[in-house]
């Protein structure tokens, strides 16, 4: 039976406050490493080959605007469907909904290519999303870069609805 209440999974879960916007918890992360010698991505340091979290977001809330270094896969497993807003390093824009109503141009899983700025949002009102996200290689909160609106019209003038909407006017703490 699935339960349509965010704090179940909060709770159950022991998912955490994430500096993007929602919850979430590391759940898997590899054994092995792999160095920046062996990487076409400029890294600091070794990296697991992957990590993965549970990450979930209110309808009140959102996922703003940052970038990886790495690929990350996006995994749909309860609540509401999720769109996933992406700007690829073209500057393209595009909106992927995560669920499982195929029907309505959802797919159950999703990958953001590494160096993409992206955010989410619930697209339905008062529920939530529950979803896993792999990292490869693995997620280190020192290739995690967060934008301020400004930062982001500067160089995207021509996305400032979405911009708006999924970045920060001023960073967090």
């Amino acid at each position: 039976m699935q339960r349509q209440d965010a704090q179940y999974y909060v709770s159950k879960l022991g998912l955490e406050p994430h500096p993007e916007g929602g919850y979430y918890k590391r759940t898997f992360e590899s054994q092995e490493q792999t160095s920046d010698q062996e990487l076409s991505v400029n890294f600091e340091g070794t990296r697991k080959l992957y990590t993965s979290i549970y990450f979930l977001l209110g309808s009140n809330d959102i996922s703003h605007f940052h970038r990886l270094k790495s690929d990350e896969l996006w995994y749909y497993h309860a609540g509401s469907p999720l769109t996933i807003h992406v700007i690829d390093e073209n500057g393209e824009y595009k909106a992927h909904k995560l669920g499982i109503n195929l029907e309505q141009g959802e797919v159950p899983q999703i990958l953001v290519p590494k160096n993409s700025i992206f955010g989410s949002s619930v697209m339905d009102e008062d529920t939530f999303s529950l979803v896993g996200c792999m990292v490869s290689p693995g997620f280190e909160f020192r290739d995690f870069e967060m934008f301020t609106q400004e930062q982001l019209l500067a160089t995207y003038p021509e996305h400032k609805e979405i911009i708006m909407k999924l970045a920060y006017e001023v960073l967090p703490d």
